[in-house]
């Protein structure tokens, strides 16, 4: 099976983005415009139709009626391809009168949308990040290694570190433990093997970058039986399937930034 049949992404549309005002003050972050016509959303779909992911879903909720409209004007595909980018709108159901409730929360209420497209795995990807990745390696990586769920992680240093989720992985790189934004004091209890090259430049943690790989059927066991109530994949999903099943890190060493405010914007850190 190809990679196109074997994968769907849903790439997360991002919430009201305060730290990015004012651009964000008539928008959401992923549609705030980034070297010249694109936008931010771009980046994750580009990074997809170049790994030969060709079928995604956006979703989307806050200030979302411009970047509704990006999307629908640039992704047409052949009427006779099976590609797709399509749009999600937060909606109320009978089922569920709530709106988006963070980020596992909203890949939950759209998985209804999922069952007509079958795949093997589900891509998770943010819509308001900057870098460039060949998914096909992150999925190699996932199967070779048995993993039923992936986590691309990035080496930062000690300033880093206290702005993201840090994990500690075994020697087969299956992650063993996690701690949202920790403390300078503790930092030295979460060093890791980030392999020379990374530990020359200072860059001896390992950072969640927000980008998951899930079994399609733990994915939806976990978000409709195992945990129905929670909200966030960072906070809830991630932590409590740590030890409980096999949680790869993917570590990747490229250009990466999250574009969360103004001065990451305006002035990316990563080299």
């Amino acid at each position: 099976m190809s990679i196109s049949q074997e994968v769907i992404a849903m790439i997360l549309g991002g919430g009201a983005g305060s730290r990015l005002a004012p651009l964000t003050s008539s928008r959401s972050k992923p549609a705030v415009p980034i070297a010249g016509k694109y936008r931010l959303v771009d980046i994750p779909i580009s990074n997809c139709i170049n790994s030969d992911i060709n079928r995604m879903f956006v979703l989307t909720q806050y200030n979302s009626a411009s970047l509704n409209r990006h999307i629908k004007n640039t992704y047409r595909f052949s009427a006779f391809s099976t590609a797709f980018v399509d749009i999600l709108a937060a909606e109320q159901t009978p089922d569920n009168p709530a709106w988006y409730q963070g980020t596992a929360d909203a890949v939950r209420q759209c998985l209804r949308h999922l069952s007509a497209f079958p795949s093997e795995y589900v891509l998770i990807l943010s819509g308001d990040q900057l870098y460039q990745m060949d998914f096909n390696k992150m999925i190699e990586n996932h199967k070779a290694t048995g993993a039923d769920i992936s986590i691309a992680t990035i080496p930062v240093g000690d300033r880093e570190a206290p702005e993201f989720g840090i994990l500690k992985s075994d020697e087969d790189n299956m992650i063993s433990s996690f701690i949202e934004k920790p403390s300078k004091d503790i930092l030295g209890d979460w060093v890791s093997d980030t392999g020379a090259a990374m530990q020359a430049k200072g860059r001896n943690y390992l950072a969640s970058m927000g980008i998951y790989v899930f079994n399609r059927q733990l994915l939806l066991d976990l978000l409709l039986k195992i945990h129905p109530d929670t909200t966030d994949f960072g906070k809830d999903i991630i932590p409590s399937s740590i030890g409980e099943y096999k949680v790869a890190s993917y570590q990747y060493e490229g250009y990466w930034t999250d574009i969360g405010t103004i001065y990451s914007f305006s002035k990316p850190t990563w080299s």
